[in-house]
């Protein structure tokens, strides 16, 4: 699939531009551009990728997205009657000494993170809707304090999950790089196995405090919420996908028992494996 460049409307001068669509085409091909993108999409169903990820989603959706990372939505409603408000905003849209002020650090880190695309809970998204909204309608100073409020609740939200295991814009050293790509690739192939992180630190010659500290660093994430997410995303896809038993899937994405599973699912899609399933079938 080609990958185009977009040509964002942010002018020099503006510190970003807030653009809303009612029913929404998602005709836009894959695409990537320099600035920061927040998308807030509700009423929508289909797919959404980011970078070398793509899970289905469902009603409403609130990603952040750092430079250069590619992204696309799909519906699968035609027509569509989602609304999106998306934000646009360059690297240095507060300046860059900003960003070194203690009060900023927990934004700067968010920001960071972006670089591999972020998706926010559920909370987060009851959080800020009505700021992201009022955003549409405000302008001026106003409308740059509500902005960096809306930075201040998405960089809080600690159920916030990283969605590409790559990122746009990368500035690691090459050994580094090597490194991730091994572990990831070990767990891509094995998350189905028990996987423990004195064999991973083994594979890259470190010891688990140090590959612990170095695995969260480069991921946003620690190695078990990582895992954790990746058995999640393997077990949606079967079950929208295939026909296999609840309890097959389960096994199959490296779940050790089904309550276990269901309690983990339920946390992260806010309702049990066979309602998932159901729910999806039901727009088919």
């Amino acid at each position: 699939m080609k990958i185009m460049r977009e040509i964002t409307p942010v002018k020099e001068g503006q510190p970003f531009v807030v653009l809303e669509h009612e029913n929404a085409k998602f005709d836009y091909p894959l695409h990537f551009h320099p600035e920061y993108e927040i998308n807030f999409i509700t009423n929508f169903q289909g797919e959404r990728t980011v970078g070398d990820f793509t899970e289905h989603c469902n009603r409403t959706d609130l990603v952040l997205l750092g430079p250069h990372l590619y992204h696309i939505w799909q519906s699968d409603r035609d027509p569509s009657h989602a609304k999106v408000v998306t934000i646009q905003f360059k690297e240095d849209f507060i300046g860059k000494k900003v960003f070194d002020y203690t009060m900023f650090e927990n934004i700067k880190q968010l920001l960071q993170t972006s670089g591999r695309g972020i998706a926010f809970s559920s909370q987060a998204i009851h959080d800020v809707k009505d700021k992201i909204n009022a955003l549409c309608k405000s302008s001026g100073i106003e409308s740059f304090l509500l902005f960096i409020d809306i930075l201040k609740r998405l960089a809080l939200d600690k159920e916030m999950r990283v969605l590409s295991n790559t990122s746009g814009t990368t500035n690691v050293n090459e050994n580094k790089s090597r490194r991730i790509s091994v572990v990831v690739d070990h767990i891509e192939k094995n998350y189905a196995t028990d996987l423990r992180i004195g064999k991973l630190a083994e594979i890259v010659n470190m010891s688990e405090s140090a590959f612990s500290h170095f695995f969260k660093k480069r991921t946003g994430m620690s190695l078990t919420k990582y895992i954790l997410e990746k058995r999640l995303n393997v077990s949606s896809k079967l079950l929208l996908e295939t026909d296999l038993s609840i309890s097959e899937i389960c096994f199959k994405s490296g779940f050790k028992n089904i309550s276990n599973f269901n309690r983990l699912f339920r946390q992260r899609y806010e309702c049990s494996p066979k309602m998932f399933r159901e729910g999806y079938d039901k727009l088919l």
